[in-house]
Formats: structure tokens, C-alpha cells, sequence
């Protein structure tokens, strides 16, 4: 433990500066480039020993993920603008309009077919009731009252 206290002293004297010099420029704000402390503190905790030969690198590297983390907390976050979305239905929309597709044809399929008929003119042609009634030869009355049941 005393020469890992040691040769952790030394590191921290060697590259400090360097990396607080560097967080600095990174975020340009001193306060943001408090962060030096931190990098130094990953290293300490690191299982993994620290290779003499690209240790500046590695404490770079571990200072600009540091400030990265602390930017993507501080980005504001902003509501999707609705003109942005999708129109088209996810796979669980989909499943779920095919599945109320089904069960509306198979309502359809258990209404009389005069019925069914009246209904159908109503709602996907919009014909006023009295040409429902003369395409049907039912009366106006008979029309009003099976789109009023079948709907």
C-alpha cells in the first residue's frame, strides 16, 4: 500500500496540472475543470494497473469522459416537437388496429345483410338515409332504425 501511495503521489505531481490544464480547455471554465481530482480518484480504484507508457492518454481520456457525463446531466431536455413524429403506427399500433379491424368485420358479418348494407352506405359513403332507403326498398323509417341498432 505505501508503494501504491507513493508511486500514486508521483503520478498525481507529474500529470496534475496537465490534467486539470486540459479539462480546462475542454470545458472552458475553471469550475468545470474541477474534475481533475475525480480523474485521479477513478485511477486510485482502477483494477486495472496503469500502463507508464500511455498514462497521460489514459488520464485524459478519463477527464473527457468525466466532462462528457457532466454535460449530457446538465443538456437541457426539450419536449419532441409533435411535427417530428412518426405517422406511420408502431408494431403494437399495427397489431392492435388489425386486431379491432377483425373484430369490427367479424360485428359486421353477424349483422343481417340488410342491415349490414344500411350501415356500410352510412358510414363509409355518407348517403342520406332517403337514397339508403330507395337503393334498399326498405322505408326511411326501417333505415333509421337498423344504422341506429348496427352502429
Amino acid at each position: 500500500p505505501i508503494r501504491k501511495m507513493t508511486a500514486f503521489n508521483a503520478l498525481y505531481r507529474k500529470y496534475a496540472t496537465d490534467v486539470f490544464r486540459f479539462a480546462l480547455y475542454l470545458s472552458g471554465s475553471r469550475a468545470d475543470a474541477d474534475t481533475t481530482s475525480e480523474t485521479f480518484v477513478r485511477v486510485w480504484t482502477s483494477p486495472v494497473p496503469v500502463e507508464p507508457t500511455t498514462v497521460k492518454s489514459y488520464l485524459f481520456t478519463i477527464a473527457r469522459n468525466l466532462f462528457l457525463q457532466e454535460l449530457r446531466k446538465r443538456r437541457p431536455q426539450t419536449e419532441l416537437d409533435e411535427r417530428l413524429l412518426d405517422p406511420r403506427a408502431g408494431p403494437q399500433a399495427q397489431a392492435e388496429q388489425k386486431a379491432e379491424l377483425h373484430a369490427v368485420l367479424a360485428g359486421l358479418q353477424r349483422l343481417p345483410e340488410t342491415d349490414r348494407a344500411a350501415l356500410l352506405m352510412r358510414a363509409l359513403e355518407d348517403l342520406p338515409y332517403e337514397e339508403i332507403a330507395r337503393g334498399l326498398r326498405i322505408s326511411l323509417a326501417s333505415v333509421k332504425v337498423k344504422i341506429h341498432r348496427a352502429g
